[in-house]
């Protein structure tokens, strides 16, 4: 599934994100329809924003990790941070989740956010600071688009 654009929306009271329209549209439907559909919330530091994953795409990514009861030092502390943050949530029939206050807080998320669509996933980023730095992100993506390009290059020349 790709996730794309973007939507102002609100986080209400009881902390609740109704995932918009446009995004729940590209969820494959669910084998059981009784069966809610699943999301992984995983607080971001950089740029303090909240990734949504749906279900089968975390699930699938964390699949491809290596996996060991022994793991290095390294791999032990990313296993804790990134799976100790990720918190499960089951979408409501409205399409709502309810996020982690304690992500919330973490990020310092308003309530005033904007969902934007970020290839395999949803990332949710306050409002104000999105619009106040969306010209730069602009500015910059060819730049980031270039250097990634140059990085996928050098590991083909690697191979």
């Amino acid at each position: 599934m790709l996730f794309t654009g973007q939507a102002e929306i609100t986080i209400d009271a009881k902390q609740r994100l109704a995932v918009p329209s446009k995004f729940r549209a590209r969820l494959p439907e669910p084998a059981d329809p009784e069966t809610p559909t699943a999301w992984y919330c995983v607080p971001w530091p950089d740029g303090s924003i909240l990734r949504l994953y749906p279900g089968v795409t975390f699930e699938n990514q964390a699949s491809l990790l290596d996996d060991s009861l022994t793991a290095g030092s390294d791999a032990a502390k990313i296993d804790t941070s990134l799976f100790g943050f990720a918190e499960h949530l089951e979408m409501d029939k409205n399409g709502r989740v309810r996020l982690p206050k304690w992500h919330l807080d973490l990020v310092e998320m308003p309530g005033e956010v904007i969902v934007v669509g970020a290839r395999n996933r949803l990332e949710v980023h306050a409002r104000a600071g999105w619009q106040a730095n969306i010209k730069d992100r602009f500015r910059e993506m060819a730049a980031l688009i270039e250097k990634t390009e140059r990085t996928d290059r050098r590991r083909g020349d690697d191979a």
